[in-house]
C-alpha cells in the first residue's frame, strides 16, 4: 500500500435493486452476485486495508456529502442508478466533494464513451483504425457506405448493448434492417457503420499511470473457434445476457497468439491512447485484425470490468497475478498517483 492516509477504502458498485440494461432481463442475476462476492472476498483478503461496500445508490449522495470517505474504489461501471450515461457523474460528484477516487475522470469518460471520437483521436495519432461512417438518428439511409461486410453498432453504449448476433451485415438490405432495429431500440443515438474486421480479436490491459509506473499485461485473444458455423464471431449482447446462447457458452479467452512486434505495437497504441484520453489507474483496449492483416484499435474502455471472470482478470492471470493481486495493483496504482500529485 502506497499511502497510509487511504488505509480505509469505500468500494462503490452498481445497485442490484435497480434495472440494468446491460444485464439479461435488465436485472441482476446469480452470476452477477457471484462476481460481486468474489470481489469482496478478494479485497478483504488484502493486508493493510479495510473496506466498506456501498451498492445502494439511494444512499450514496448523502453518505458522501455528510460523511466523506477517505478514498473511493470506484467499481460502479454501471453508472449512477445503473444508467450508463450517468457514469461520469459519479467521479464528478466525488471531485466536487474533494473525495479521492480510483479510475477515470469525468472528462476521460466523456471522450471514451463516444466511440467515433475515440476513433478520430486514434487516427490523428497514427493508430490504425477501421473505416467508419457516422449516422445520426435522422440521417437518410442513402448515406450508408457500400462496403460489406460491415459491423453496425451504436456510437454510445456499454456492455455490447446494441451489438446483437445480427450486427455483422453483408449487404444493403441487412444494413438497413439493422439500422432500423437500432433506431427502434435505441432512439436518439447515432450509429456507426464500420469496416468489419474478420481476424482475431485482442485485448490489451494497462495498470498504473504515466506519472508513476504504467505496466502492460500480456494481451488476450478472444477464442471464437467453438461457435457454430454461420454465427458471426463477435462479442455480441447475447454473450453477456443469454446463458443458453452459444455466444455465452462457447466463447473463451486465451493468451494472444501474436508476434513480439505486434504485441509491442498494441502496447504502444494503448499507452498513447491512455495518455491522450487521460485514463487513470487502469484501462482496457480492444483490437481486431483486419482483412489486410493489420491490427486495428476498436475501442477504449475506462474503468473496465473488474470481475474475476472479466478480460482484465484473465490478462492479469497471464502475467502470474491472482485476482486479489490484480485488485491490489489497481488500488496501489491509484494511491501512488494521488501521492505523486499531492
Amino acid at each position: 500500500m502506497s499511502n497510509d492516509a487511504f488505509r480505509h477504502v469505500l468500494v462503490l458498485t452498481g445497485d442490484h435493486r435497480l434495472p440494468d440494461t446491460t444485464k439479461r432481463e435488465n436485472a441482476y442475476h446469480e452470476e452477477d452476485f457471484v462476481t460481486h462476492r468474489a470481489m469482496r472476498e478478494a479485497l478483504e483478503s488484502l493486508p493493510g486495508y479495510s473496506f466498506e461496500f456501498l451498492d445502494d445508490h439511494s444512499l450514496f449522495l448523502d453518505r458522501f456529502r455528510k460523511d466523506p470517505p477517505d478514498f473511493v474504489l470506484n467499481f460502479c461501471d454501471t453508472g449512477y442508478r445503473n444508467v450508463s450515461f450517468l457514469e461520469l457523474n459519479i467521479p464528478a460528484y466525488l471531485e466536487l466533494l474533494g473525495v479521492p477516487y480510483s479510475g477515470a475522470t469525468p472528462q476521460a469518460m466523456v471522450i471514451a464513451y463516444d466511440k467515433a471520437l475515440v476513433r478520430s483521436a486514434a487516427q490523428a495519432l497514427g493508430i490504425p483504425v477501421p473505416a467508419e461512417t457516422y449516422l445520426r438518428p435522422g440521417d437518410p439511409l442513402d448515406l450508408l457506405p457500400e462496403v460489406y461486410p460491415a459491423l453496425i453498432k451504436p456510437n454510445h453504449a456499454d456492455g455490447s448493448v446494441g451489438i446483437t448476433k445480427d450486427a455483422v451485415v453483408h449487404d444493403r438490405k441487412e444494413a438497413e434492417a439493422y439500422i432500423a432495429f437500432l433506431r427502434d431500440t435505441l432512439p436518439d443515438r447515432a450509429a456507426l457503420v464500420q469496416e468489419y474486421l474478420p481476424g482475431p480479436e485482442y485485448g490489451m490491459g494497462l495498470i498504473g499511470n504515466p506519472e508513476t509506473t504504467l505496466d502492460a499485461l500480456p494481451p488476450l485473444e478472444v477464442d471464437f473457434s467453438a461457435l457454430p458455423k454461420g454465427l458471426a464471431p463477435i462479442l455480441s449482447f447475447e454473450s453477456k445476457t443469454e446463458p443458453d446462447s452459444p455466444y455465452w457458452t462457447e466463447i473463451k479467452f486465451r493468451s494472444a497468439d501474436v508476434s513480439d512486434t505486434e504485441r509491442e505495437a498494441m502496447e504502444g497504441y494503448a499507452r498513447t491512447m491512455f495518455a491522450r484520453i487521460g485514463l487513470k489507474d487502469y484501462g482496457r483496449f480492444d483490437f481486431r485484425r483486419g482483412a489486410d492483416g493489420i491490427i486495428k484499435l476498436m475501442e477504449v474502455n475506462p474503468n473496465p470490468a473488474w470481475a474475476n471472470d472479466g478480460k482484465l482478470a484473465f490478462m492479469a492471470g497471464f502475467a502470474g497475478h491472482s485476482y486479489p493481486q490484480m485488485l491490489n495493483l489497481i488500488l496501489d496504482a491509484a494511491q501512488a498517483r494521488l501521492a505523486a500529485t499531492g
